[in-house]
């Protein structure tokens, strides 16, 4: 398989910035080549629906500039729409074990929650920190307008915070998430929706 392309699966299996250096790393290419492969992949990209983001030392992978429209319209559709199921579960899993890595989330549900993860960004529930004992990865954390939401002032205060935490470490978290998400975060369901930012 041609680089690009090995770069492009990388890009998307990740679903969020990946250094530049990382993929050199990955790949076990140079930088030099890295660059080349890069540039091959934007060139391919380009009329086409998802196009290469680079911002500083990062490269990930973003919607063309040509599609923002649609993408605006979708995104204000998605935020009316209730969290649902894994939205609920995921949002558990980061405010009960945050700071969290998007590993550490997949980990414990068993499945990819980068598309979750940008939801609940979208909405403004949680957000995402650089990782303080590695700079080239991201940790998921809940934003104080989710604590204010739920009514508390810190994580600590979230209902049965010790236990549901523990829980969540044990081999059936991805159960006992999904058993423990409406009483742990307890949403109004008069329709209420967390304000947009």
């Amino acid at each position: 398989m041609k680089l690009d392309a090995l770069i492009e699966a990388i890009l998307y299996f990740k679903g969020e910035p990946v250094t530049k250096k990382e993929l050199a790393k990955i790949l076990e290419i140079s930088k030099e080549t890295l660059k080349e492969a890069i540039d091959t992949l934007r060139e391919k990209m380009e009329g086409r629906g998802i196009s290469l983001v680079e911002t500083g030392d990062e490269v990930s992978l973003g919607t063309a500039p040509d599609a923002s429209e649609l993408i605006s319209q979708m995104t204000k559709e998605e935020l009316s729409r209730d969290l649902g199921k894994a939205g609920l579960e995921t949002l558990t899993v980061v405010a009960y074990k945050g700071p969290i890595s998007r590993s550490a989330i997949d980990n414990i549900r068993g499945v990819n929650s980068s598309f979750i993860l940008r939801n609940l960004m979208i909405r403004g529930l949680v957000e995402r920190v650089i990782d303080p004992n590695d700079q080239r990865a991201f940790l998921y954390k809940p934003t104080i307008d989710l604590l204010r939401f739920l009514g508390v002032s810190r994580v600590d205060d979230l209902p049965e915070y010790v236990s549901i935490a523990e829980k969540l470490d044990t081999p059936l978290a991805e159960e006992i998430a999904v058993e423990d998400n409406e009483s742990a975060l307890d949403f109004p369901d008069d329709g209420t929706q967390v304000e947009d930012k």
